[in-house]
């Protein structure tokens, strides 16, 4: 099966439109209905219903949709890293979401230039969860992420599992507390990762939350070391003991071969370990 037919047929089932897929595409609506036709030809099954006014996925075109997405990111992923391995000085991208990495980037980075298959190291700082397509993609090596996050086609060697608090303005009622519980905050457990969701869609930073936090009385729940971090006059931090741990890990793709990859994430579980190990002491 040619990449071409799986470009067409994603684009029909992201728009559920021959006409917008077509314009997306940069080709006419006939030859695009004729490559999607010969398509469910050759697979023997029906992928789309059409009717004249609405296009929907079959249960097949569901799990082509899905496939073909991450076959198509394949493909471009081995480009990208090809075209990395070919460059004249080769380097190694690393994907952190500003503030997102616990303390550890400097750390691991000093630890991986020690080893000998170092290479220079690319930080590119992302938005929240954006890490993983970017691996899949080929657009980064390895990358720092917090659970929970969509794991296809990625290992993973977890770091860090920090408590969790909350940050309150100073004059917050509950701000008088030494420490608090999800229920004081209106959440449950199981409320927890969509409350985080929440807050990241709107794409705020650290530094805007904390803002928010001393003007709107947002209570953010944050990694532990973000209080030791990130200390801010009107801000306070107050520990939820029953809350989900913040678990970082260090991710990359399943099918890397690179040894320079492979020493990036032994530095990285190298640090952690001396981090844990500082703690216990």
């Amino acid at each position: 099966m040619e990449s071409r037919p799986l470009r067409y047929f994603v684009a029909v089932a992201e728009e559920l439109n021959f006409a917008r897929a077509a314009e997306r595409l940069g080709i006419s609506p006939p030859p695009l209905s004729r490559a999607i036709r010969q398509l469910e030809t050759e697979m023997g099954v029906t992928l789309l219903e059409r009717s004249t006014r609405s296009v929907a996925l079959t249960p097949a075109g569901t799990v082509l949709l899905a496939e073909a997405r991450i076959a198509l990111d394949a493909l471009q992923a081995a480009g990208r890293r090809a075209q990395r391995a070919a460059a004249p000085e080769p380097k190694l991208v690393l994907a952190v979401k500003a503030d997102g990495d616990a303390g550890l980037l400097e750390p691991i980075l000093a630890r991986f230039a020690s080893q000998p298959v170092a290479v220079p190291v690319a930080v590119r700082l992302c938005g929240w969860h954006e890490q993983p397509r970017l691996l899949r993609r080929g657009e980064a090596d390895a990358a720092l992420v917090h659970e929970p996050f969509d794991r296809t086609g990625l290992d993973t060697e977890t770091l860090v599992a920090e408590p969790r608090v909350a940050a309150l303005a100073a004059t917050h009622p509950l701000a008088a507390r030494d420490r608090l519980a999800l229920a004081d905050l209106g959440l449950r457990p199981g409320d927890l990762h969509r409350f985080l969701d929440e807050i990241r869609s709107e794409g705020r930073d650290l530094a805007q939350l904390l803002t928010l936090v001393g003007l709107s009385g947002l209570t953010p729940l944050l990694p532990a070391s973000v209080a030791a971090r990130y200390p801010r006059p009107g801000v306070v931090y107050r520990p939820v003991p029953d809350a989900p741990p913040a678990i970082l890990v260090i991710a990359w793709p399943q099918q890397s071969r690179s040894t320079a990859t492979a020493a990036l994430v032994r530095a990285a579980a190298s640090v952690a370990d001396t981090v844990r190990d500082r703690q216990a002491g």
